[in-house]
């Protein structure tokens, strides 16, 4: 039976009762309680050292409570927080018509648009979606060169209408090649098969295309330079406008884990971390805060399923230490003075009581880093049971 003070076990209780995945401060919150106890008890020893003996088993008995022995470790740590975002889709492009006609085919909201389909129709001729960063401005035919023929001879590339030795995709120059390719498109659209890509025959955007709103009717007439459709990329990005002050812990490449408005947690991974901060107001114009973009790809984006500009929670890690001596932590004793300490055991069975310093905390495993004289790697720290 171990000769641990009543206010010992009493702190350690209080300590446990924390969850072990709580916020910093609650922990730090819960000291005030713990020291009333402690005081109370007057059980904390002016030298921190106090004899025991362990079980057989390894474990040790603190006054009735059952108590383990758990290793310090050494190793990297890092600490989440949790913050609000939105989950929604990314891009936004808005589809400009270069033909003059009728309209004869529409896409509905919501559907999906890829390479080499048809978005649209214009006097009864299908208008292909193609994809590149620049916009349709002029008719395309053998001869040219630009970047608007780079972005076709791509296209015809990726969509099996040549292969990359017949036509280099990194090519911008329109040649017989180009042409050829141009003309098995034209035949899968029902076009007229000339190797011609007349200007209003194709739309470059920079990704497939899903469409969020149609501007005209079916039988309107449309003309050139005319908006006729708004779109988005199919793929869903979480957006997280971050305290500035968190940046420097976030990194490219990092997990994260969402939570969806049902509960449901998915994992991701951050894809982008904005290097502008933002200045934003609360509603009453004050408390101005300073926040950085976040961007944090689904690594399931179906497990979204139709959530749209949703809000979402997000725990990404925000500040990390590369070489930390780590407990669980509820192996945390609050002084009656004030600060912390862990109780260790030494091979003979001895129990010590050694103040530490705590850095970051860990709520995803419920640990958090120490430091101190006598703190090293392999040193036995009493815990709760579970």
């Amino acid at each position: 039976m171990s000769t641990v003070p009543t206010a010992a076990g009493a702190a350690r209780e209080l300590v446990a009762s924390r969850q072990p995945h709580g916020k910093r401060r609650l922990l730090l919150a819960g000291a005030v309680l713990l020291v009333a106890v402690l005081g109370a008890a007057g059980a904390v020893l002016a030298t921190g050292r106090f004899v025991g003996s362990g079980s057989p088993n390894g474990g040790v008995t603190d006054n009735g409570s059952a108590t383990t022995l758990q290793l310090v470790t050494q190793g990297p740590l890092t600490q989440q927080t949790s913050v609000s975002a939105t989950i929604a889709y990314t891009g936004s492009y808005s589809v400009v018509n270069q033909a003059s006609g009728t309209i004869t085919a529409l896409p509905t909201a919501g559907q999906i648009v890829a390479q080499g389909e048809v978005l649209y129709g214009v006097g009864g001729a299908p208008v292909v979606l193609l994809l590149g960063a620049t916009p349709a401005h002029r008719g395309l035919q053998e001869g040219m060169s630009g970047a608007d023929v780079a972005e076709l001879n791509a296209d015809l590339v990726a969509l099996d209408l040549a292969t990359p030795v017949q036509l280099n995709p990194a090519s911008d120059y329109f040649s017989a090649a180009t042409a050829l390719a141009l003309e098995h498109l034209q035949a899968n659209l029902g076009l007229n098969q000339n190797g011609i890509l007349a200007l209003g025959q194709a739309v470059f955007l920079p990704t497939a295309a899903r469409i969020t709103t149609v501007s005209p009717s079916l039988g309107a007439t449309v003309v050139p330079g005319q908006p006729v459709l708004q779109a988005t990329s199919p793929a869903k990005l979480v957006v997280v406008q971050l305290d500035a002050a968190l940046q420097t812990g976030v990194e490219v490449g990092d997990p994260a884990t969402i939570t969806l408005p049902d509960n449901q947690t998915t994992p991701g991974t951050v894809s982008n971390v904005g290097t502008v901060a933002t200045s934003t107001s609360g509603a009453s114009g004050s408390n101005e805060t300073a926040t950085v973009e976040v961007d944090i790809t689904l690594d399931d984006p179906a497990a979204t399923g139709d959530l749209d500009q949703a809000p979402v929670q997000v725990a990404v890690i925000t500040a990390r230490v590369d070489n930390a001596y780590i407990v669980p932590v509820n192996a945390l004793l609050a002084l009656a003075g004030g600060g912390y300490a862990v109780e260790t055991v030494d091979a003979r069975g001895v129990h010590h009581l050694l103040p530490v310093t705590l850095g970051l905390f860990d709520d995803g495993d419920g640990t958090v880093q120490i430091s101190g004289s006598g703190i090293s790697a392999g040193l036995q720290v009493v815990v709760p049971s579970t």
